[in-house]
């Protein structure tokens, strides 16, 4: 999640991560001669008829919601499931990350659903606004707790046993936030849940994303985006096109746009944990009198799109505009969660900022105006009344951030003994760095933490979340036995 759009699963042959920037989301392509496969413990697909609305005791439509499942490491009959949420992105299999190995440590099964809209979870032919009514938060709790209920029933009937295995759920970002909020209103379906960078207080104007950005570059590479910045909005004023031209975004015909594309390609060195990427030649450009605005290029082409997968189509309005579905219908979808219930607008602060100015809260609903019609708004009190936000009163949560990741001012970051709350704090600590590893881009096997500036901090909070995965796993055996 860095902008307003999020993060992606690849599904062609040489993507494979979940980015988010923009709208929290950008799909991520790393080759670098590796097969997707490697990345994955699992691609192959499963299938659950899904309700379409929770809410309606009249509808009974349903759509096919994808989904996946690993049990290699399954101690039958009576070994946990991990239930990993996918998000605002297609769900291409289930990684290698950081869960691969603690299913293996505690002898569990693996499933993963993929959130409705997104992949080839669709309801619809169309994405017209009216089709996407039924895509919101709700639902897709709703739906993992519909499905949670389907395969532990099929799991029983494999087993030939009626009891429920125990079960315990994952998510980073949005997904974090769905695992967090899923704890919350079905605690009786999980036993806990890990939240990583999870983004459970909706944001209006989101300032302090900008700030955490300024914080982590530091002074000298702070001063220079923010001289970069100004130069890029002066080359705009002089000649437009030659200026996008050296980004390959001459498509884009809106400034803003533009300018929220050259925002979050520097997001995505913070976030996920590239910041030297960044900021050494920037700096470096600076100190010698260098071109900023072509230092500045080079790293958007040479890092942000070739390595990471940032595409200039998801700020382009046209494109955002298009109902049918395709494969790049993620940030339409995306857009529409934001502009309705999350916002997480990532608004230029009134001083001092990184991004332009002209990245602002009237430019957001602008925005979402534009793609999904008059009286789009997204309702983050409401959404924060439903959930409780930072103030989430749940149980049995384990909260994990980056100190280099500007999403976590949106995270819960006050620890209790309910809700322990860590904060991974290294240079290159970022977005999910606690399934990931460091850097987040490309993905890291296992999410090794050996090249995290500081593994010992990753490493001490791994072993805290194993800890608290140990002890509410087996309260949760007990409380079943107790119960026969």
């Amino acid at each position: 999640m860095s902008s307003d759009l999020g993060f992606i699963l690849l599904t062609t042959v040489t993507a494979f991560l979940s980015y988010s920037t923009n709208a929290l989301l950008h799909s991520g392509s790393a080759s670098h001669g590796v097969s997707p496969r490697d990345y994955y413990l699992t691609t192959d697909a499963h299938w659950f008829n899904q309700t379409l609305d929770h809410y309606s005791p009249h509808d009974h439509r349903k759509f096919r919601q994808r989904y996946y499942e690993y049990l290699d490491n399954f101690r039958a009959p009576d070994g946990p499931v991990f239930m990993i949420i996918c998000g605002e992105g297609p769900c291409s299999g289930i990684a290698k990350d950081y869960i691969s190995v603690l299913a293996k440590k505690f002898e569990a099964g693996v499933v993963s659903l993929e959130h409705r809209y997104y992949g080839k979870s669709y309801p619809f032919n169309s994405l017209a606004t009216e089709n996407l009514r039924y895509l919101s938060s709700k639902q897709a709790l709703f739906d993992l707790a519909a499905f949670r209920q389907h395969y532990q029933a099929t799991l029983n009937v494999k087993l030939n046993r009626s009891s429920d295995n125990p079960w315990f759920f994952f998510g980073v970002s949005y997904p974090g936030a769905l695992s967090a909020w899923f704890r919350l209103k079905f605690p009786h379906l999980t036993c806990g849940s890990l939240a990583s960078s999870a983004v459970v207080h909706a944001v209006y104007d989101f300032s302090a994303f900008d700030q955490q950005i300024g914080e982590s570059a530091g002074q000298e590479c702070k001063d220079a985006l923010q001289e970069t910045n100004k130069l890029l909005e002066l080359g705009l004023k002089v000649n437009r096109k030659a200026v996008k031209a050296l980004f390959n975004a001459t498509e884009l015909h809106v400034d803003a746009d533009f300018l929220y594309l050259t925002a979050d390609a520097a997001v995505m060195a913070f976030q996920y944990g590239n910041s030297d990427k960044l900021c050494v030649p920037l700096v470096e450009a600076k100190e010698n009198g260098g071109d900023l605005v072509e230092t500045y290029s080079k790293y958007v082409r040479d890092h942000c799109m070739k390595v990471w997968g940032l595409h200039v189509r998801p700020y382009n309005r046209k494109h955002l505009r298009n109902t049918v579905v395709t494969a790049e219908s993620t940030y339409r979808i995306w857009w529409f969660q934001v502009c309705t219930e999350l916002a997480y607008f990532q608004v230029a602060p009134a001083n001092n900022s990184v991004r332009s100015q002209q990245i602002n809260t009237e430019y957001h609903l602008n925005l979402c105006k534009s793609l999904f019609g008059k009286g789009t708004y997204p309702d983050v009190d409401a959404t924060n009344m439903y959930y409780g936000g930072h103030k989430i009163a749940a149980t049995k949560i384990i909260f994990t951030n980056g100190s280099q990741d500007p999403w976590r001012h949106a995270s819960k970051q006050t620890s209790s003994s309910e809700l322990p709350s860590y904060i991974m704090d290294c240079h290159n600590c970022g977005h999910g760095t606690d399934l990931r590893g460091c850097p987040q881009s490309p993905m890291v096997i296992e999410g090794k933490s050996n090249n995290c500036s500081s593994p010992d901090v990753v490493n001490k909070v791994r072993q805290q979340m194993v800890e608290h995965i140990d002890l509410w796993l087996s309260e949760c055996r007990g409380s079943t036995r107790s119960s026969k």
